[in-house]
């Protein structure tokens, strides 16, 4: 029915949302409003943390195109609900691309007409009982106004998340308008389309719908930050709390929780406050700039970034800018430095858009796309070092898209609108909650019952009810759960690792697998020059260390070296990419640039020219001293100019210049890339038959390989038409010259690093741009890959002619060991038997970019099994970074990358652990930075994160102890119409619990990785097993002391007269008329005092562990410290009663025999405590647990750490074969180790056979 429709909002896209629309309900909103009465305002609170019970609630269902108020829901795990209202403005036309002094003064068209994709459908002002408005005020009236005879159109919309989504009639959806991409306009269209500017009136109404050019990250003021830290459902808890606390008279204790309620909110607020402050200025410095815009008219007039819109056409100044916006260059040339987006400080150098030429236009004239033509884009926040232009022309770019919308808004966005960490551990910390609750709501229930029988006043049952939920939920469990963290995050810091997402630091404890970049990350940044291997007529000459000589100076392979590049000169230094940096170093040439007059003397760009140094030249016979100089003069004026450059493209693998030899009259085409890709574009008759072999023994070395062709250009291209020429044309039919051999040198941290992440049974992935062979070649040498494991590349084809998709299988070397291939089972993680020989060879998954992509669209079950044993992924963009680490995380894998952050800000962003080796501005994309440049901060970060996770276990379960053994004495003292004192409360939640709490997790992380995870839940076996014994033991203790006094001979009812001590002094004479309308001070409530106190020491102990995880708890000193502080306190007034203490808590005397028994009770307490935790549970339990993991669940099948299969078997059989692992790599690994095709054998080809009803199926096909 269409009533009930559902929308999906950005499909496919990472905010993709389902949306519904509703209408607002007078009677539904009445309703609300009288229970919002009867409730004291309870419901209006559960109504703004619950937005989908808001919503359905005050409104009923409606089409989305007549929606008042849209309700939204994310697609992702976490399936949030949001609620936006929806809008209605007035605007002049409907289309924000169209112009208005072209409109008709008829009647907009119909709904459906792709005219006006956003008009409303209804022509009333005040249809759907909207109020029409203008979107900003006075400049939308005054448009209307002055284009008076259009019919105003009405134009819906609603925020959010910085968004407008507007509706679209032809889509019957809302649709984000983010610039001048809807149009998908081609290359040529926005050169003769575009390139000539708006008038004001349509900068003007264009505004109306793209709103101010600005990322606005308002800063909220401290009331409204307070009114919404305050509106937490903890802090209404604690409000609720105090107020109950306040009505029995618990003064002390409910002012020690508003100081603690006050500090915490205040530091939340600061803290808050702080990073968005720092947003803020980050955001706002030089976001708003004067800038020269060019009109329809041809005049350039003075603007401010804010008013820029898509379309307007924005001239570069010479000097450089940061831009304001992202924006195509449709003249001259920019270089750029990118820092902010990329974490790459080299400058880039920006061409403009290609416009080819109308006969070109078919293969060459595609739609423009910011990711595809990034080239030509300069994207928001990004700052233009230089440009160069033409005499009488100016550096001009298009605005292409603005605020929220741009690459720099998009990150702003990412960072104020975060996905919330996703872990078990909070997960379960809430389940564990409702469990407390569940345990408050049966003492609720019981002290009601116990109060009635006992004939107690109805105002003392309802205080002393309630009471037990107070007691039973922790008032301090958020800020105990975040000292962990807290303190975790200040030694980071110390080791130079600086995190802005604390929270991730739990999750970095479970983490076991971590994706590496290669260049700048395993390896080396730069790369060392090791050679070169010249082709001439065909066939390699030998290698050459350098092409640094005489002979070789005017040869066409030194002239390539020394023109294809895309260097230039920053302040009169060379600056660019570090490998072209190299090259060019390695030629010893001269690169020289015009200068800004020398430009402007000439009707065109001046080329860059490079020429060799005078003492490269070769030297001229000696004739005569005339004809010297004028050879001297002739050589000297050897140079060549570099006409145009086509920028290396990470998709195409490549990048090429045309060149012009100073007296040549042709030019000179010349390009460098990938070996492979040059080879392809190359005459096969200049391509050496045995190139493949030659190309593989450099891979296999370890060996970064270009390759460099040449090609004569015919006397017709002049200049002018070489601007205008298509890439394509350019780089075919082109002449090897040869391979540039460059050394990219392993970390000397590396080895270690990754031999250690072995140890600890984290399997290790690298991901990397670079070369298949020599991918490979780096990860044998790092230990990534053991010398003896098989590594099977899986080349992939798409369909082609009809057919089907395939991968076909084939070795990268030749292991000595391939015969037993067959017999390879999937290896189990082995947790307690590192030193186990290996009896199997293991086998690793090898491939690039494309066949990922291809076996990613054809082969979706196929890559879930192949990245299961999957350590190199070679030649991958930027998105299949991401995109890998998302098919990790679909098998349940927990995710680490690690990056320099150049590429690798999209998988940094998307890990559950980036950690990101630049300090640079892209660095805000990843949770965590280092400040030292390898990846030994990789353990540093993993150990801290499972020393924080093992803290926050501990802490949550001393928290869920301290509550429950609270909860136990108040409940026993129920009986006895009894209860703990005010200074009791505050002595056991200031003194014991907050002391002991900040003081436990102080514990510093393990000094090495263990091969053992810490648990990921709280619910887990051996965790509920040492909670639940613990509860028990504390009840069994209380229990006894509790029923124990009350038999003892000199037992009592308790009165300011009783004297059970014998000591006159003890004699409450000034209180003999005073009454305990409490009834707080008795010998049950003295017996249990003492006991429970002991008990929180006691359980805080037995539960901060140490080994393997942390440092043991007595090198923790602040924690002994308050420990034997507070023992020794205990034991002091137990058995030394000072009177003014026993006053203040409370506590009466009790004879000196008791309290020797109730000594023996506290010893046989710690004792039965430290048994069962250390014994039963470290012992035995863990031990049991790890067993079923072995034999239940083929842990992370990883390839560092194959366990005995003669063991797995006899595992196998003690375990119910039914026992599925919760992990779905896991469960895959049982699945494949049962495959007798798997993996698949080098002779085999997997074919894609695809079924509607079945989904994606394959074949696998053997050839002789």
């Amino acid at each position: 029915m269409e009533r009930g429709e559902m929308k999906i909002l950005n499909k496919g896209e990472e905010e993709e949302m389902e949306l519904q629309g509703y209408r607002l309900c007078r009677w539904r909103l009445a309703l609300v409003g009288f229970g919002v009465l009867c409730t004291g305002g309870f419901l209006l609170l559960l109504l703004y943390w619950m937005p989908e019970w808001c919503v359905k609630s005050t409104c009923t269902r409606t089409t989305a195109r007549d929606a008042e108020v849209v309700l939204l829901r994310s697609t992702d795990e976490f399936r949030r609900w949001f609620l936006a209202r929806v809008r209605v403005m007035l605007a002049p036309g409907s289309n924000p691309f169209h112009s208005l002094e072209t409109q008709t003064t008829s009647p907009p068209s119909s709904p459906s007409s792709p005219s006006c994709p956003f008009s409303s459908p209804s022509p009333s002002p005040l249809a759907n009982g909207h109020t029409p408005h203008p979107s900003d005020g006075s400049p939308a009236q005054e448009l209307i106004r002055r284009f008076s005879y259009y019919q105003p159109t009405q134009i819906r919309y609603f925020t959010f998340h910085s968004t407008k989504y507007y509706w679209n009639d032809e889509m019957q959806n809302f649709k984000v308008l983010t610039g001048l991409e809807d149009l998908e306009v081609s290359c040529s269209t926005i050169h003769s389309e575009h390139s000539a500017g708006l008038t004001r009136n349509q900068q003007e109404y264009r505004r109306l719908f793209f709103g101010v050019n600005e990322i606005a990250v308002k800063v909220p003021s401290v009331f409204k930050l307070l009114i919404k830290e305050v509106l937490n459902p903890f802090y209404i808890f604690q409000l609720f709390s105090v107020i109950l606390w306040s009505a029995d008279e618990y003064y002390y204790y409910a002012v020690a929780i508003v100081v603690m309620s006050v500090i915490s909110i205040a530091t939340s607020l600061y803290t808050i406050k702080k990073q968005y402050v720092m947003l803020h200025d980050m955001v706002a410095a030089h976001s708003i700039v004067r800038v020269s815009v060019c009109r329809a008219n041809n005049d350039v007039e003075e603007t401010l970034s804010i008013d820029l819109v898509p379309g307007d056409v924005v001239v570069i100044p010479s000097n450089g800018t940061i831009m304001p916006c992202d924006a195509v260059l449709i003249s001259g040339t920019c270089i750029v430095n990118e820092s902010m987006l990329t974490g790459e400080s080299v400058p880039v150098t920006k061409t403009n858009l290609p416009n080819p030429l109308p006969g070109e236009r078919e293969g060459e004239d595609c739609a423009y796309n910011t990711e595809e033509h990034k080239r030509h884009t300069l994207f928001c926040g990004t700052n233009v070092i230089q440009t160069r232009f033409y005499t009488g022309e100016l550096v001009k770019a298009v605005v292409v898209r603005t605020g929220f919308s741009t690459a720099k808004g998009q990150l702003v966005r990412s960072i104020l609108y975060p996905k919330p960490t996703d872990f078990k551990l909070y997960r379960d910390a809430y389940l564990f909650l409702l469990c407390l609750v569940a345990v408050a709501g049966i003492g609720f229930i019981y002290s009601i019952v116990l109060s009635v029988m006992n004939g107690v006043e109805v105002k003392t049952i309802i205080i002393e009810s309630l009471d037990i939920i107070t007691i039973t939920v922790p008032p301090a469990l958020p800020a105990a759960m975040t000292a962990g963290i807290v303190y975790a995050q200040r030694r980071l810091k110390k080791i130079g690792i600086f995190c802005i997402s604390p929270q991730r630091i739990n999750i970095c404890g479970q983490i076991n697998l971590v994706c590496f970049d290669k260049t700048g990350t395993l390896t080396e940044d730069g790369l060392d020059m090791w050679g070169v291997q010249r082709v001439e007529g065909g066939r390699f000459h030998l290698s050459e260390e350098s092409a640094h000589k005489e002979n070789l100076v005017k040869s066409q392979f030194v002239a390539c070296m020394a023109t294809c590049h895309s260097l230039t000169k920053i302040e009169g230094q060379l600056s660019g990419d570090p490998l072209d940096l190299k090259m060019f170093e390695a030629t010893g040439w001269i690169l020289e640039e015009a200068t800004e007059e020398e430009t402007a003397l000439h009707n065109r760009i001046m080329p860059t020219v490079v020429r060799p140094p005078q003492q490269l030249l070769p030297s001229q016979p000696d004739e005569s001293a005339e004809q010297d100089m004028e050879l001297a003069e002739l050589s000297s004026l050897y140079e060549i100019g570099i006409v145009r450059q086509f920028p290396f493209s990470s998709a195409l693998q490549r990048m090429s210049v045309v060149s012009r030899t100073l007296g040549e009259k042709c030019m000179d085409a010349y390009m460098k890339g990938a070996p492979e890709v040059v080879a392809s574009l190359c005459k096969r008759e200049t391509v050496p038959e045995n190139f493949a072999e030659v190309l593989e023994g450099y891979t296999k070395q370890g060996f970064r390989v270009i390759a460099l062709a040449h090609r004569r250009l015919g006397s017709k291209l002049n200049w002018h038409k070489v601007q205008n020429v298509n890439r394509d044309y350019i780089e075919a039919n082109l002449e090897f010259l040869g391979l540039i051999i460059m050394q990219n040198k392993l970390k000397a941290e590396t080895p270690g690093v990754l031999q250690d992440l072995h140890r600890a049974n984290i399997r290790t992935v690298m991901v990397t741009g670079d070369n298949m062979l020599t991918a490979v070649s780096v990860a044998r040498d790092c230990g990534m890959i053991p010398p003896e494991d098989t590594v099977i590349i899986a080349d992939a084809l798409p369909p082609h002619d009809g057919q089907a998709a395939k991968i076909t299988w084939r070795y990268a070397d030749r292991p000595s060991r391939t015969t037993r291939l067959e017999e390879i089972n999937i290896s189990l993680e082995d947790e307690g038997h590192a030193e186990e020989p290996k009896t199997q060879p293991l086998y690793h998954f090898a491939m690039n970019g494309k066949s990922f992509a291809i076996i990613a669209e054809h082969f979706p079950d196929m890559l879930q099994k192949l990245v299961l044993h999957g350590t190199v992924f070679a030649r991958m963009a930027p998105d299949q970074k991401t995109q890998l680490v998302e098919t990790l995380q679909g098998v349940d894998y927990f995710v680490g990358m690690c990056g320099d952050g150049a590429n690798d800000c999209g998988a940094l962003k998307r890990a559950h652990s980036g950690i990101s080796l630049s300090e640079l501005e892209a660095s805000v994309a990843s949770p965590f930075t280092s400040r030292t440049p390898n990846i030994s901060c990789v353990p540093s970060l993993i150990r801290e994160g499972r020393a924080a996770l093992i803290t926050s276990f501990c802490v949550f379960k001393f928290m869920a102890l301290y509550s429950i053994i609270q909860y136990i004495s108040v409940t026993l003292l129920y009986s006895v119409l009894s209860n703990l004192g005010d200074f009791q409360f505050l002595f056991i939640d200031i003194a014991i619990i907050l002391v002991i709490v900040f003081t436990m997790s102080l514990n510093p992380a393990w000094k090495e990785l263990v091969s053992r995870r810490p648990p990921s839940g709280l619910i887990s076996g051996p965790l509920l097993f040492s909670v639940l014994t613990q509860i028990l033991i504390c009840l069994g203790f209380q229990t006894i002391t509790f029923l124990w006094v009350q038999k003892q001979p000199w037992f009592e009812r308790w009165t300011p007269a009783t004297n059970v001590c014998n000591h006159p002094d003890h004699l409450n004479v000034s209180g003999l008329n005073q009454t305990d309308d409490h009834n707080i001070q008795n010998f049950e409530n003295t017996s249990l005092f003492y006991v429970s106190s002991f008990q929180y020491l006691i359980v805080a102990i037995v539960f901060s562990k140490g080994k393997p995880f942390r440092q043991p708890s007595y090198k923790n000193w602040p924690f002994v410290l308050s420990a034997a502080s507070l023992y020794f306190f205990l034991l002091f007034i137990m058995f030394y009663p000072v009177k003014s203490i026993d006053e203040y808590l409370e506590i009466v005397c009790v004879p000196f025999e008791w309290r020797l028994r109730l000594l023996v009770i506290i010893a046989v307490n710690a004792a039965v405590s430290v048994l069962v935790e250390t014994f039963i549970l470290d012992i035995i339990l863990w031990k049991l647990a790890l067993s079923r993991d072995k034999q239940a669940t083929p842990a992370a099948p990883t390839p560092q750490a194959a366990v005995d299969m003669q063991a797995y078997k006899c595992l196998f059989r003690l375990c119910p074969r039914k026992t599925m692992p919760k992990a779905r790599y896991m469960h895959l690994a049982q699945e494949l180790s049962l495959d007798p095709d798997w993996p698949p054998k080098p002779t085999t080809t997997t074919e894609a056979k695809p079924r509607p009803e079945n989904g994606s199926v394959y074949d696998i096909i053997s050839h002789s």
